[in-house]
């Protein structure tokens, strides 16, 4: 060859080096498709350049994306439960892809305690909520957005307040005196309460209900154990999102009262029948003015107490995104709630932050910080004469006088308004009682995770939680506590207490686990060891002043601020012993082919709650799981049953759930009249000790069949379980000892149940979605023994709404349950036909020989309440004559919802019901009962038209029996003229219930015009709470449980004075780019 053309080929060849290194350096516009093997369109593919994480797109609503990227760039194509795909693109300028099911990838993952794991190798019983359904939810609380939503899991708003206690039992609980409440794990760390987590910051809800789940947390897990998992960074480009709504509420329902001249009326009758006709003369005029009382305006004290309409302001922000390397996770909630009640709001605020750093291949370092602040003002605050859980404002706007009475409601010290009536105008308790609450919550937490070799890891964590509630009471001149329990020169006069209470924790944890799957010459058997080492220490402490005596016109600011004004009374400081608890645990997961599963746990505790000896508990647990699908001879149903598995588990959970310090005798300072200069002395506190305490400990058995068929478009759960909770915690009153009570261990309460769930996937195309899924549990309680005892009486079974009037109202005893109620039986009314005369002279009716006395309400007269012998003794009156009347467990509670989308809208709806549980409507008894005080107003179960009434028209006191019996022919009500108040089966009433509880319709807009403007998605919706609830119960609303005395669980549905519940409605948008 020519040299020349030899130099052509060489520069030639050159050339064409050139072009191409200057093809693949070239960046090109990348266009596509991506659909399933349905051939429809997936909406919100990843695709992302191989190498360069930080440059990557979406698919829209017809699964098209555009991606620059260079000409020789390789993406990745992913999709939550499909198969990942990369494509080389070599130059191409448009590419269609096709994603395939992935069975791993269906197969979702739960938290199970100090690990994860796959739901279909799950052997114990596992409920879980993921963030897509807690964020459909606009709530303020964790815990609310729960209710209804698994089996198994009963969540109960005690009353109607912005910060109201949320009841949650995880299969009833075995606990009589202590608290049922399961143990809180947020991010691993164990925490008081989740009620303070915006639902937006939570990626997953684990529930674990029977002990081959809860083992593994051993002493904490008796009551089962909700597992909270925060959102945590995501490998990809900055991610911002940004939740808000605004939410306006209104009360849902109030009573009826009597009206102007109803009450007028009444006490006209009350007078005539205590002998005080001067009395109602001087406030109400002559009888013969009735009239002038029908047109007269009132006040209704409901709505001017808690009728306004409450606003409410949520906001969140969240931040995500990192690297390989990297990841990042911060958020911050803030929310403004103005309640419904005057003089009350509610304001919290949220950070959180996680951050993730892999600075090795086998190395990852985690950490992160929460930080809560909740303020509460004015609603909620009880009356200082009451432990009870409930709000006297309520009981004042039923029962205060309906219009102003001189002399009476005119006055804010009138003597007649304390001596006869014991009502404060309602809008003046809102001022006299008020309760400023602050709730400080902080926690950090770090872990490294170290892989020593290839599936061997070690993971070191440690943690601190600082936990302070503060509390300001102002009691106002108008209160029990000022005009009862203060010095003489004190009296009437404003006080004031502030309590600082602190709680801090410290946590290390380290934990080894093994995967042996090099192991095992195929891949047929899994085997997962996890041993680990645990170390708490809780501390508590509690700083008390209490300031009486400050000047009579001082506001609660003004004795906050200016506190050195009053007179300094006590100083009292807690402080209650360490409470640590030493911990070593382990795990075996074992499978075969994924068909048989074996799981064992075992967990050993040491907690200085107990004395030597006593100190460790030790909890075993296994379980076992048959995958029945996998077997061969169910070869015939693979083309409609997907997964059909069967599941035992045994296992032992144990609780320590008593306040530090019961194993010795403490001192505490107490407050005596000033002897010699001094006025305090130190004596044993109120409690005996007792070295002898030991663990509580619950057996569970469980069986569970998990089904998923359809293509995974139905699936379900059915379970039954059968508890026992032995060696009772109970708070044992000691009386005649010198000491108020003893923890002691005696008893044994079961718990058996059936929980079925269901979901279903009923439409899933394009542009048209419906799903629905409904879960229904049933629990039937039983107290196995007492110890030595058949029964707990007296303070231990007594609500107190009434202080001790009622006397015992629930029985506790061995073969029945707790959460019965025991009173009288009603027999109606004493007729004039039950009488044989009347003497007027000593002003005695004489019943007839065959009817008996009802001394429990008083003296029999017709009208007067009539109450069941049952012990035929002739008088119904004591402990022979009271049973069980009511019971506040259900037969089953549940929940269901709807869920639909079409095109750009979407509709949810979600339901909660309670079926056959009982409500103890203490309201009733007291707003019917009222001649014991003068002046009061009542509710309209005792209008004119509805009672028995003992005056003519002209408002002579008849007691002639024929005209009598004939005046009250028409009415079906006893006379409300009863020297005490009675619990009886007539104040029980089904608290059965259906709630539409939240309904939502949200419209997301096309993502070809939200992308124009830099937005990946933006929705707006609007949500409607507690939009109707289908009840026969008369009170405020079915849904309540106050009166828990010292938190026992022995008093439970009773609705006294509670805090109504408000119907609300929401406006608010999701956005996210």
């Amino acid at each position: 060859m020519p040299k020349g053309m030899k130099n052509m080929r060489t520069l030639l060849l050159m050339i064409f080096a050139a072009l191409s290194l200057s093809v693949s350096a070239q960046t090109i516009t990348l266009n596509g498709n991506v659909k399933d093997t349905a051939g429809e369109p997936i909406i919100g593919a990843s695709i992302v350049e191989k190498g360069n994480t930080t440059n990557g797109t979406i698919t829209d609503l017809d699964g098209n994306f555009s991606l620059k990227v260079p000409a020789n760039a390789t993406v990745v194509i992913s999709y939550i439960g499909m198969k990942t795909q990369e494509i080389a693109i070599k130059g191409k300028s448009k590419i269609d892809v096709t994603l395939s099911d992935d069975a791993k990838a269906l197969d979702e993952v739960v938290v199970i305690g100090y690990g994860t794991a796959k739901r279909k190798d799950i052997t114990g019983s596992v409920a879980s909520v993921n963030s897509e359904t807690l964020a459909a939810i606009p709530v303020a609380s964790a815990t609310e957005a729960l209710q209804g939503k698994m089996a198994g899991v009963q969540i109960t708003t005690t009353e109607g307040s912005p910060d109201a206690q949320m009841s949650i039992r995880v299969r009833g609980g075995g606990s009589i005196t202590q608290s049922n409440e399961p143990l809180f794990i947020v991010d691993g760390f164990p925490v008081e309460s989740i009620s303070d987590i915006p639902p937006t910051d939570i990626e997953s809800i684990d529930v674990l209900k029977d002990a081959s789940s809860t083992a593994i947390y051993g002493a904490r897990g008796a009551n089962g154990v909700i597992i909270v998992t925060t959102k945590s960074g995501k490998e990809g480009k900055v991610s911002v999102s940004y939740n808000a709504y605004y939410a306006w509420k209104k009360v849902a329902k109030t009573l009826d009262v009597l009206s102007a001249s109803d009450y007028t009326k009444w006490q006209y009758e009350l007078a005539q029948l205590t002998n005080k006709n001067d009395d109602y003369i001087k406030y109400f005029g002559n009888y013969q003015d009735l009239d002038m009382y029908d047109n007269i305006a009132t006040n209704d004290w409901q709505d001017l107490t808690f009728g306004r309409t409450g606003h409410s302001f949520n906001h969140n922000l969240s931040i995500n995104g990192g690297s390989d390397k990297f990841k990042y996770s911060f958020s911050y909630s803030h929310i403004d709630d103005k309640a419904i009640m005057q003089m009350s709001d509610y304001a919290r605020d949220n950070l959180n932050l996680k951050l993730n750093h892999k600075p090795l291949k086998n190395v990852s370092l985690d950490f992160s910080a929460r930080f809560s602040k909740t303020k509460i003002n004015g609603g909620g605050s009880n009356d200082a004469n009451s432990s009870l859980n409930t709000d006297k404002r309520l009981k004042y706007s039923l029962l205060y006088t309906p219009y102003p009475v001189p002399g009476i409601s005119d006055a804010l010290n009138a003597d007649e308004e304390d001596a006869n009536s014991l009502l404060i105008n309602p809008l003046i308790s809102l001022r006299d009682n008020d309760t400023r609450k602050e709730r400080i919550n902080y926690n950090l937490a770090g872990s490294i995770t170290w892989e020593i070799i290839k599936d061997l890891k070690l993971k070191a964590e440690v943690g601190y939680d600082d936990y302070r509630n503060n509390a300001d009471r102002y009691y106002g001149v108008t209160t029990y506590y000022v005009r009862n329990n203060v010095d003489d020169e004190d009296k009437s006069k404003p006080a004031i207490s502030f309590t600082r209470g602190t709680r801090t924790a410290f946590r290390s944890t380290n934990t080894l686990s093994y995967d042996f799957k090099k192991f095992f010459k195929n891949n047929k058997n899994h085997l997962n060891l996890l041993a680990g080492q645990e170390y708490i220490v809780t501390r508590e402490r509690e700083l008390r002043n209490v300031v009486h005596g400050f000047p009579t016109e001082y506001t609660a600011d003004d004795c906050i601020n200016y506190s050195t004004k009053g007179n300094p009374y006590e100083v009292t400081n807690y402080g209650y012993p360490d409470d640590v608890l030493f911990s070593f645990f382990g795990r075996a997961n074992y499978d075969f082919d994924s068909k048989y599963l074996f799981s064992a746990t075992f967990r050993a505790d040491g907690s200085s709650k107990f004395a030597k000896g006593n100190q460790w508990g030790f909890f075993p647990s296994a379980a076992v799981a048959w995958r029945i699908s996998s077997e061969s001879f169910m070869e015939n149903t693979k083309n409609w049953l997907d997964d059909l598995k069967l599941r035992f588990s045994y296992g032992t959970a144990g609780n320590n759930n008593i306040p530090s310090g019961q194993i010795s005798q403490l001192y505490e300072l107490n407050k005596t009249p000033w002897i010699n200069g001094v006025n305090s002395y130190i004596a044993p506190s109120k409690y005996m000790a007792n070295s002898d305490l030991t663990w509580e400990t619950t057996i569970t058995r469980n069986v569970g069949l998990d089904f998923t068929t359809l293509g995974g478009r139905l699936s379900g759960t059915i379970e039954g379980y059968w508890n026992n909770t032995k060696d009772l915690l109970i708070m044992f009153p000691t009386s005649g000892t010198g000491y108020n009570y003893q923890y002691r261990n005696m008893g044994e309460t079961e718990n058996k149940g059936l929980e079925a769930s269901v979901n279903w996937v009923a439409v899933d195309k394009k542009n048209f979605g419906l799903s629905i899924g409904a879960n229904i549990s049933f629990n039937k309680n039983k107290i196995k023994s007492l110890g030595s005892l058949q029964k707990l009486t007296n303070e231990q079974a007594q609500s107190y709404w009434a202080s001790t009037e009622i006397g015992q109202d629930f029985l506790p005893e061995v073969g029945g349950s707790v959460g019965k109620m025991y009173g009288y039986v009603s027999a109606g009314r004493y007729e004039v036909s039950d009488f044989e005369s009347y003497d007027a002279t000593t002003d005695t009716w004489t019943l007839k020989k065959d009817v008996n006395k009802s001394s429990a309400v008083g003296t029999a007269r017709p009208g007067m309440m009539k109450l069941k012998d049952l012990d035929n003794s002739g008088d119904a009156n004591g402990e022979k004559d009271k049973t069980i009347i009511g019971d506040a467990n259900p037969l089953h509670t549940g929940g269901f919802n709807i869920n639909a989308r079409l095109y750009g809208f979407d509709l949810a709806a979600n339901f909660t019901w309670s079926y056959g549980n009982d409500i103890y409507n203490a309201n009733k008894i007291e707003t019917t009962s009222t001649s014991k005080y003068l002046y009061r107003n009542m509710t309209s179960e005792m209008s004119a038209a509805k009672r028995w009434t003992n005056i003519d028209g002209n408002g002579n006191l008849v007691t002639d029996m024929n005209q009598l019996a004939q005046m009250n022919e028409n009415t079906t009500m006893w006379s409300p003229y009863m020297s005490k108040f009675v619990f009886s089966d007539w104040a029980v009433e089904d608290g059965s219930y259906l709630r539409l509880s939240t309904l939502t319709l949200g419209y997301t807009l096309p993502a070809h015009l939200t992308k124009k403007v830099g937005i990946n998605n933006l929705r707006f919706y609007v949500t409607g709470y507690n939009l109707f609830c289908i009840t026969g119960y008369s009170g405020y609303d079915p849904e309540v449980s106050t009166c828990r005395r010292n938190g026992s669980q022995l008093t439970p549905g009773v609705d006294y004075s509670a805090y109504p519940k408000s119907r609300q409605f929401v406006i608010g948008l999701n956005l996210n780019f």
